[in-house]
């Protein structure tokens, strides 16, 4: 089972196949208000599934509970938050 963990001390989400690493999403605080998503990338063997997207959703999420600005470097991310 796929498991989306968020990281806030770490500034990013994780995905999991049990305890194997399969995906991340990172992003980096500006300013204090800001997260700017750089990067977002799910092992080959996994693709298709929606992952990427998830690790994107809950940092949006996440953004909204913290009230952060959200933006992106990440052009996969950048096509999730303009939506």
């Amino acid at each position: 089972m796929i498991k989306i963990v968020f990281n806030k001390e770490k500034n990013k989400s994780v995905a999991y196949d049990n305890n194997i690493q399969i995906g991340e999403c990172d992003f980096e605080e500006i300013g204090g208000s800001t997260w700017n998503i750089v990067h977002t990338e799910v092992d080959n063997s996994y693709q298709g599934q929606g992952i990427a997207r998830k690790l994107v959703e809950i940092i949006i999420e996440n953004a909204k509970i913290n009230k952060k600005t959200l933006t992106a470097d990440c052009s996969y991310a950048k096509k999730i938050i303009d939506k």
